[in-house]
């Protein structure tokens, strides 16, 4: 005999599915005008001045910035030129904004860190729109004794560790001199006399080609070291 069919308990595998709740009607979602002020949000509405003084510090908060660099950025951010011109013209007033000094630092610290030569330094300092005399000025206090210095110092670290023929040793420490902005001949003179005084290369210094690294390393003038930039 067949028993009557029962209704669903509602609960267990047989419960009925929930209702979907109805959502919210747009009307019911976005405050309305009746709605107190607190709750609405009014446009912005901001001084350029202001602005261009907010971003001009967040900047400088980061690392100094020579102006060309901070007029970009103004730039970018919609800024009008005139309120750009007087914001920044205030802050070189007061020091806050000094391309020598710029000049003077990036010079020291990328020599010392990166290893740099002058040509390099100052392509750097042109791309950061350091103008010519000034970044001339920079440049002045480094001197050749203390490039040659450098030069023989990257070499020797490098020469340490590495590995293979004195010809492909030649290319490698004198392209690597080269990117960092080192004249050809320097660079060439350095590295010849490290691997003379290396007994791995010592015999066959005397004997390698002044021009086989050439083809390797390219136009030095294109592969200048680089870092990559501080986002801004």
């Amino acid at each position: 005999m067949t028993g009557k069919r029962r209704g669903r308990t509602g609960r267990g595998w047989d419960a009925a599915p929930p209702r979907a709740r109805r959502p919210r009607a747009a009307a019911e979602q976005q405050p309305s005008s009746t709605d107190p002020p607190e709750v609405r949000d009014p446009p912005e509405v901001r001084d350029p001045a202001e602005r261009a003084r907010e971003i001009c510090l967040r900047q400088l908060a980061v690392r100094p910035r020579t102006r060309a660099e901070l007029a970009q950025t103004l730039q970018r951010q919609g800024i009008p030129d005139e309120v750009a011109s007087e914001v920044l013209a205030r802050y070189s007033e007061v020091g806050m904004i000094d391309d020598a000094a710029f000049a003077r630092a990036w010079v020291s610290s990328r020599h010392h860190s990166r290893g740099l030569a002058s040509r390099a330094l100052g392509q750097e300092l042109r791309r950061r729109g350091v103008d010519s005399e000034t970044a001339g000025e920079a440049l002045a206090e480094l001197d050749s004794e203390t490039e040659l210095a450098t030069a023989r110092e990257l070499v020797a670290r490098k020469l340490r560790t590495a590995r293979g023929e004195p010809q492909a040793l030649l290319r490698r420490l004198v392209g690597m001199l080269a990117r960092k902005g080192y004249p050809p001949g320097l660079a060439f003179r350095v590295v010849k006399e490290a691997l003379a005084a290396d007994e791995r290369t010592a015999e066959v210094a005397d004997h390698l080609d002044p021009d086989a690294w050439a083809a390797d390393v390219g136009d030095p003038h294109e592969s200048v070291d680089r870092e990559p930039e501080t986002p801004a």
